[in-house]
């Protein structure tokens, strides 16, 4: 009984590993020939790419990753692969790059919020700050206005 629960123990422990993004079935996106393809062959063995450079069309990327979660801990990226591959003018392969996870730059984030135009409101200031601001001929009668107590009709 004993042996049994810890086996369950350790099966519990097993890490999780997880494919992310561009997953290839038979040709590799490293396969690529900058002699012989051209971006529709390139889609045609690969299909679409991961992403499309923002301020190059030319510049195709084919991103692939492993991750690794153990229980309740924050997954780890075990490994990753980028490949690169840029087209001339013409539609014709010039270079495919590969990257790896090495290659990898971590990237300070900068935490500063946008100030905001005026002054902060307390919360009493939120709650009673309307309180003689709404002009008294709407609150009552029959009026039409958006809002109002009367509407079309005039509350008959």
């Amino acid at each position: 009984m004993v042996s049994a629960l810890l086996m369950l123990g350790l099966t519990a422990c097993n890490p999780t590993l997880r494919n992310h993004g561009y997953i290839p079935t038979e040709d590799k996106p490293q396969a690529v020939n900058p002699d012989t393809d051209t971006k529709a062959s390139v889609l045609a063995r690969l299909g679409n790419p991961s992403v499309k450079s923002t301020f190059d069309e030319n510049t195709w990327y084919y991103l692939t990753s492993v991750r690794q979660r153990l229980a309740y801990l924050r997954p780890i990226t075990e490994e990753r692969t980028i490949t690169a591959i840029s087209f001339n003018e013409d539609g014709q392969v010039q270079t495919v790059a590969e990257y790896g996870i090495e290659n990898g730059q971590y990237v300070n984030y900068s935490n500063r919020e946008t100030p905001t135009r005026g002054r902060e409101l307390s919360v009493l200031e939120q709650i009673f700050g309307t309180i003689g601001r709404i002009p008294i001929d709407q609150l009552g009668g029959n009026q039409n206005i958006p809002g109002g107590s009367g509407g079309p009709g005039g509350g008959r």
